[in-house]
């Protein structure tokens, strides 16, 4: 049986599942306190490790921080404990963006607890080319109801409809590549030579479609020698929209834990993923890329879903370096 001590051992566990969630950039945007009185794990925005240029509204931080706390949720349940996640619990604290309360046990472990757990560890974007196996029915129908459990939405928009989202992320990329600040603020989140343990690897770098119809980020708009040569990737890739009924920080959160979820859920199942956010990024873009068919609702982010190799990690921060103890 687990125990539930709060002690050093768990804690380094639940902030080391927290910490491999995916962020903008790899920027682990986060910074963990621990209550002792109240038995509660707050989850603290980082703003030294933001990137203003492209999220000037700290959208993308919340969205990274709540798929964080998705992972310390599952983890804690793994550990035996019943977490509460309160969001944004204090307004006085708008950079206490969640606090976990775990001083309850639970008397069952919750369902597909033990699959989520094993998945936080073999959950990597994956930048490369899918094989184009299309992903079954049940699974997506499985990966809408996870985004659910978090209330927000996950649509499947039909052929149509992904090809009007990849136009505007393509638009999108053209527009970051051209901008001087967000392609300077991208170029600086890539790590070579002896790297530190956020940020983009160059080896982590995938290529660019050469078919030109699937625009992957290009954030090694930096040295052609760094570049990887093009690769054809899948010609039908199956995207799925992630919205929100509302567009506050609130919201933002519960996308990230939406997402994290709905990354977790796929893993699962042997299905990859990779995050396609540039159209997120230009007001503009991101209110049309809203269905107008659906009716109101925000998009958060469009997730690339298929099949191909697992992936490697990228670096991550120790438990040491986001803790705070004040």
């Amino acid at each position: 049986m687990p125990t539930l001590a709060l002690d050093a051992r768990a804690l380094e566990k639940l902030v080391s599942a927290a910490v491999a969630a995916p962020s903008i950039h790899n920027s682990q945007p986060w910074r963990f306190r621990l209550q002792p009185d109240t038995s509660t794990l707050e989850v603290r925005a980082d703003r030294s490790r933001a990137v203003p240029a492209v999220d000037p509204q700290g959208r993308a931080l919340h969205i990274s921080v709540g798929a964080a706390v998705l992972n310390l949720r599952v983890a804690a349940r793994h550990l035996g404990w019943a977490p509460e996640v309160r969001l944004l619990p204090d307004p006085a604290e708008p950079d206490l963006l969640a606090a976990v309360e775990l001083d309850a046990s639970a008397p069952v472990p919750a369902p597909g607890t033990e699959k989520l757990y094993e998945a936080i560890w073999h959950r990597h974007s994956i930048r490369t080319p899918f094989t184009g196996e299309p992903v079954p029915p049940a699974v997506l129908d499985e990966l809408a109801t996870a985004a659910r459990c978090e209330d927000a939405l996950l649509h499947l928009p039909d052929h149509a409809e992904t090809e009007r989202l990849l136009h505007l992320t393509a638009e999108a990329e053209r527009r970051n590549t051209a901008d001087e600040a967000q392609r300077t603020e991208s170029r600086s989140w890539i790590r070579t030579g002896e790297v530190p343990p956020y940020g983009i690897p160059a080896t982590a770098l995938g290529p660019q479609d050469a078919a030109g119809h699937l625009p992957m980020r290009d954030f090694s708009a930096i040295h052609a020698a760094e570049h990887h040569s093009p690769s054809l990737f899948e010609r039908e890739p199956r995207i799925a929209v992630l919205a929100t009924e509302h567009d506050a920080p609130r919201d933002w959160l519960r996308a990230g834990l939406a997402l994290e979820h709905v990354l977790l859920a796929a893993t699962v199942h042997g299905v990859r993923a990779s995050l396609l956010d540039q159209a997120m990024e230009w007001p503009y873009l991101r209110r049309e890329a809203r269905d107008p068919h659906r009716g109101p609702g925000h998009v958060q982010i469009l997730i690339r879903l298929g099949y191909g190799p697992e992936g490697t990690p990228t670096p991550r921060l120790t438990a040491g370096d986001i803790w705070d103890s004040t």
